[in-house]
C-alpha cells in the first residue's frame, strides 16, 4: 500500500466519521485491512463504538470509499430511504473534500432528512 493510498483513506474516514457527527448518526472508526481475510469490508460493534475495516491495497479509491460509506449506512442500521439520502450525503462530502466543491451540490448544508 502506497503513502497517497493511507493518506486518502485516513483523510476519507474523518471526512465521513465528521459528516456522520453532523446527521446524528453513529460515527464509526475506520482501519485498514480487515482481520477477516478474503472480506474487503468487515465491521465490528462493541457497545456505542463500531470500527469499519477496508481492504486499501490493490483497490480504486472510489471501491475503497464505497465500502467506507456503505459502513457507516450498516453501522447506523438506517431504513432503505434513509440509507440512500446519507449515502448521496456522504458522496457529496467526500466530493468537496475531492476538490468537486465547484459543482452546485456544494452549496447545500449538510442535512438530510432522515425521516422514512
Amino acid at each position: 500500500m502506497n503513502t497517497t493510498q493511507l493518506a486518502s483513506f485516513a483523510q476519507a474516514g474523518r471526512i465521513l466519521a465528521t459528516a456522520a457527527r453532523e446527521l446524528g448518526l453513529v460515527a464509526p472508526s475506520f482501519r485498514t485491512p480487515p482481520r477477516v481475510v478474503g472480506f474487503n469490508r468487515t465491521i465490528r460493534r462493541d457497545g456505542n463504538v463500531v470500527l469499519i475495516s477496508v481492504v486499501v491495497r490493490g483497490r480504486t479509491l472510489d471501491a475503497v470509499l464505497a465500502d467506507m460509506i456503505e459502513g457507516v449506512v450498516c453501522a447506523n442500521d438506517l431504513s432503505a430511504i434513509a440509507a440512500d439520502r446519507v449515502r448521496n450525503a456522504l458522496w457529496q462530502q467526500l466530493g468537496d473534500s475531492r476538490g468537486l466543491g465547484d459543482s452546485p451540490l456544494a452549496k447545500v448544508p449538510l442535512t438530510v432528512s432522515l425521516a422514512a
